[in-house]
This record gives C-alpha cells, sequence and structure tokens, in this order.
C-alpha cells in the first residue's frame, strides 16, 4: 500500500491528524528543552557543608531546586508557608539527603519572615545561598494585617526584606549567592512604588504579578550595587514558563487553558535548570548585578530596572514599608 493510501484511510480523520500533530509538537519542544537547556549532570560542583534557603520549597521548582541541592550535599533550609505541605515536600527531598530541615516562613507577612530569619540565624550564622523563589499570581488587589498588597508582599517586600536580615549571615560565608526567581512576565511591567500598599495607578488583569517581578529585577540590581566586594553575588533568573501550581488560584476556564497549552511547557525539573545554573555554575563565580534568560543567557531587564535612580527610590521605600530601619 502506497503511503499516499494509507493517509487517504479514514483512520486519519482530523482528529487523528490534529492529535499527530500536537504530540509531533510536544516531541519537538521537550527535545529542544533538552537541547538547549545548560546541561546540569556536567556541572560537577560539590555543596557539601553549605548552607541553602529555598523559599517557596514545598512544590514546583522550588522542590526541584532543593532536592538537586541536597543531592549535591547542601544542608538545604526548606521555607514553606503550610507545614503540611512542607512536611511533605521534607519528606521526599530527605530521599536524597538527610541534611535538611524545614522552617515556616510567610513570605507575605514581614513579622512571619523576622521570625523565620531569627529562627534561622540562631542555627545557622553562615548561609551560602538564598533562592527567592516563592511567588503567588492570580489574586485581586488584596490587602495583609500589615497593609501590604499580598502579591507585592509574596514576590517582592517579602524577598527584600529576607534577604536584607540574612545579609550578614552571606557575607560571613565567604563566598555566597542570592538567587533570584523573575519572570519573563516582568517586561509586561512598570514600576509604581503605591502598588506595595494596594494603590497607586490602575492594574489589568494580574499585571501585579508582571509589576512585582519587574520590582524584584531593579532590588537585583541594587543589591548587587550594595553588595560589591563582600563576596555575596546577587543575579536574577526567568526560568521560563512552567508548568507549576502557581496558576491554582485562577478561576476553572484559566486552569482549564493553563493544562491544554502544559503539554508545550517546561516541567518542574526543566523549570529549576535555569536557577540551578545559578546556585551551581562555577563560571559564575563573581557575577552580580546580572539577569538571565531561560536558556541561562545574560539579558538586560527591561529598562525601569535598569534605572537607578527609580531603584534608590524604590530602596527607600521598602526599607520603609519593611521597618528595616528599625532593625537592631
Amino acid at each position: 500500500m502506497s503511503l499516499w493510501s494509507l493517509l487517504s484511510t479514514p483512520v486519519w480523520g482530523p482528529g487523528s491528524v490534529l492529535l499527530i500533530l500536537v504530540l509531533l509538537l510536544t516531541l519537538s519542544v521537550q527535545v529542544w528543552h533538552k537541547l538547549y537547556l545548560w546541561d546540569l549532570q556536567c556541572c560537577s560542583t560539590d555543596l557539601t557543608g553549605k548552607i541553602a534557603v529555598v523559599t517557596g520549597a514545598n512544590s514546583g521548582i522550588g522542590k526541584a531546586v532543593s532536592q538537586e541541592l541536597a543531592r549535591r550535599g547542601a544542608r538545604v533550609i526548606l521555607a514553606c508557608r503550610s507545614r503540611v505541605r512542607g512536611q511533605r515536600a521534607l519528606a521526599e527531598i530527605q530521599a536524597a539527603s538527610k541534611s535538611n530541615s524545614l522552617l515556616l516562613g510567610d513570605l507575605s507577612c514581614m513579622n512571619s519572615i523576622r521570625s523565620f530569619a531569627q529562627c534561622l540565624l540562631q542555627e545557622y550564622p553562615e548561609i551560602h545561598l538564598l533562592v527567592n523563589n516563592a511567588a503567588v499570581c492570580g489574586f485581586p488587589t488584596t490587602l495583609t494585617p500589615e497593609g501590604l498588597d499580598l502579591t507585592f508582599a509574596t514576590n517582592y517586600t517579602g524577598p527584600f526584606l529576607l534577604t536584607n536580615l540574612l545579609q550578614g549571615a552571606l557575607q560571613r560565608a565567604g563566598s555566597a549567592r542570592v538567587v533570584n526567581v523573575s519572570s519573563f512576565r516582568q517586561a509586561h511591567g512598570y514600576i509604581d512604588e503605591e502598588h506595595l500598599i494596594g494603590a497607586g495607578r490602575p492594574l489589568t488583569f494580574n499585571q501585579n504579578y508582571d509589576c512585582s517581578k519587574l520590582l524584584l529585577a531593579s532590588f537585583t540590581g541594587k543589591l548587587a550595587q550594595r553588595l560589591q566586594g563582600t563576596g555575596v553575588t546577587v543575579n536574577s533568573v526567568d526560568p521560563g514558563v512552567v508548568y507549576t501550581k502557581i496558576m491554582r488560584h485562577f478561576s476553572w476556564p484559566y486552569h482549564f487553558l493553563f493544562w491544554l497549552l502544559s503539554f508545550f511547557f517546561k516541567d518542574s525539573k526543566q523549570g529549576a535548570i535555569p536557577v540551578l545554573y545559578l546556585c551551581l555554575a562555577k563560571e559564575l563565580d563573581g557575577i552580580s548585578g546580572k539577569h538571565f534568560n531561560s536558556s541561562c543567557v545574560i539579558t538586560l531587564p527591561p529598562e525601569a530596572a535598569q534605572d537607578c535612580h527609580v531603584a534608590q527610590s524604590l530602596w527607600n521605600t521598602s526599607v520603609r514599608l519593611t521597618n528595616l530601619d528599625k532593625v537592631d
């Protein structure tokens, strides 16, 4: 039977052809990810004796990053908001290494962050790696009891406060890295400091997520500048489009659409690779204040995140809102 005759038979209806095209496209996406992502297996970095802190570590990218860091010998502290989900993730990660522990920390609550940092520093005076991964999206403008917008508090203000509270421990480590998990969506945001308290210019659908990630990029550059010469590097990275539970707060039509498109997205382990590149790659020693895309290539963040005057103003406002200037 000729190929044309085979393809002309009734079994090859429009539905079958569409299914095959989807499968082929999915396969090509997976192959592309494998070919063009940094090869984690070729990295020989050993983290034995190192202390790593990963926020939002109970699922998705955070859990995948924590598992790999633990496998390489690091003692990984999982910063999670939920004890139940955190304990479940801890049990999975301990399969790779027993040197892990769980501390509860709600990145949207400044008091919770202070308690988390205090407990952490009492046991670990030196910290070698901090991965600011925790993030939320899909929430409308919602104020926390402390008067901060929930999305901005979790995605930006919380990491700002936590990183500053741990700054001494990072410097005492002699050589340490801070990795801020950003998003390609930052290009669709803009900087308005009033958003931090739920005010400011109106935001379109989920633009609070986009803007919060842009603030994180601005913070990355400013903190790197302030930490020059300390041995602590600060960089941000876009993991790409990753199918995780971050969409769980959206309505079911968005859930369904996200699921339909998920065949073309990275899974959590693939999404963790760019983040792990910033954590582990030896060629990044001394590199600071940079933004990396999902292919692990240095790229410029949006112009607003490069403005030093905007960054300084944002820093001053963040210090005031988090009461960082009142830390003993």
